[in-house]
């Protein structure tokens, strides 16, 4: 099954674990044969742990398990990309992602001192994946005085809102300029997201009606 991949050494493979709905990256571990074995079996990522020398389940003490989507391997056979879908933080810390500090993205204070990491600055394509998480929170802890929860709990507002925004979109496109247009979509991509969010529906059921259009 794994005469494709090209193990190290050890017989060990690096493993990227990928949300497959948000596309962020969330961990890098490593994984030998029978880790990967059993990723594939039980549907939940294992791997090898090189300072305990053994195979380790994620989310075997936290509860924050992996589930198994796809796995897929890179043009040389010496890389792993675990499509995943989380059931909570991938990092020990408690972080979503591994991958929540910018190498120089802050600097201390002190006068000739190292920079120190810090949070990153999120980037185009975690916008959405921030926007469905928000929608959650808002839908469950329902702060006094939300639009996101007077439009969820509205949806003849929301569909009306949609229907409003993507003709600002479309004068946009035909009157205005680039950036009208980006802010314009952006308002549309927010109505749009909530009203899915109100049908209990995640992004992630447009885009699969997408792919399945593909064939």
């Amino acid at each position: 099954m794994f005469e494709s991949i090209n193990f190290d050494e050890r017989g060990l493979v690096p493993c990227v674990a990928q949300d497959a709905e948000s596309g962020e990256v969330l961990t890098l571990a490593y994984a030998n044969e029978e880790a990967l074995r059993l990723t594939i079996e039980t549907g939940e990522m294992h791997f090898f742990s090189r300072s305990r020398g053994k195979i380790w389940r994620k989310g075997e003490e936290s509860g924050h398990v992996l589930k198994l989507k796809q796995l897929r391997y890179d043009c040389d056979g010496d890389a792993i990309l675990a499509l995943v879908e989380p059931s909570g933080p991938a990092c020990h810390t408690g972080e979503r992602t591994c991958f929540y500090r910018e190498l120089g993205g802050s600097a201390s204070t002190e006068k000739d001192a190292p920079a120190a990491p810090g949070e990153p600055e999120p980037v185009a394509h975690e916008a959405l994946a921030t926007l469905q998480r928000t929608l959650r929170d808002r839908a469950a802890e329902r702060p006094e005085g939300s639009y996101t929860v007077k439009l969820l709990d509205d949806p003849t507002l929301v569909g009306e809102k949609v229907e409003e925004e993507a003709e600002e979109v479309a004068r946009a496109a035909r009157e205005e300029s680039a950036e009208r247009v980006a802010e314009e979509a952006a308002d549309l991509l927010y109505h749009l997201s909530v009203l899915l969010a109100s049908r209990e529906l995640p992004l992630t059921a447009a885009m699969e009606v997408l792919n399945a259009r593909r064939s």
